[in-house]
């Protein structure tokens, strides 16, 4: 499996993300569309997008019961993305619904990935605010596990947590890990971060890059730095 860089486009309107690709007149990096853009825009924008010849991971986190996931599931399957994702908290029986209902009559399906906890959780809030106990860590890889059970193609993950991920369950088993920032760039409010070259030494397989390049003087030069140092 080749690693890649999964740019956040956390925009709230088309013309703001429109004009934010058009910077890429060369290769055309692999895109989130989170809620925030999804519910300004609606599905045309995932269809645009993905027109533009980007691939697209549509990260809007279902959690539900299972037949509502597995509806909503369908619907999004008909947008032809390449990744989509929901909350491993919502029991193996959720993950199940949603994998049936993101398959289509042919087979075929976007890949299909669980959060396990987000990265701006750490351990004091985990044990205050979800009166979760355990270490985190073990949160995590618990959660990966049922993930893996429940025959998803992988979790979103801390890269700190990747390579633990991949020893639970298999070098197969894909690590998405959002809070990646360069050495010498503002954490904003993640809490369990790390770089582009760290992720990859670790072993996740895409790390998803938000405002280290969208805000950046020259996005594209940010880019390309993270891909020279997570993918080369």
């Amino acid at each position: 499996m080749g690693k890649d860089v999964i740019i956040a486009c956390d925009f709230d309107s088309a013309e703001k993300v429109f004009a934010f690709l058009d910077k890429f007149t060369g290769k055309k990096p692999f895109v989130k569309i989170g809620m925030e853009l999804y519910y300004a825009e609606g599905p045309a924008i995932v269809r645009e997008i993905k027109r533009r010849g980007h691939k697209i991971f549509l990260d809007l986190k279902l959690h539900d019961i299972p037949n509502t996931v597995k509806k909503s599931m369908a619907v999004l399957s008909r947008l032809d993305v390449d990744m989509t994702n929901l909350h491993a908290a919502g029991t193996t029986r959720m993950m199940e619904a949603a994998l049936e209902g993101l398959t289509r009559e042919d087979g075929s399906r976007p890949m299909l990935i669980a959060v396990t906890q987000l990265t701006s959780t750490d351990q004091e809030s985990m044990e205050k605010d979800l009166l979760i106990k355990e270490p985190i860590a073990e949160v995590v890889m618990h959660y990966a596990h049922n993930a893996k059970v429940a025959g998803l193609d992988g979790v979103v993950c801390s890269p700190l947590e990747a390579g633990k991920v991949h020893e639970r369950c298999g070098e197969g088993f894909v690590t998405v890990t959002p809070g990646v920032r360069f050495a010498d760039g503002d954490v904003g409010d993640q809490k369990r971060v790390m770089t582009p070259a760290e992720a990859k030494k670790i072993g996740s397989d895409y790390i998803v890059v938000g405002r280290p390049i969208t805000a950046a003087a020259d996005p594209v030069a940010a880019y390309e730095r993270c891909v020279a140092e997570f993918c080369d």
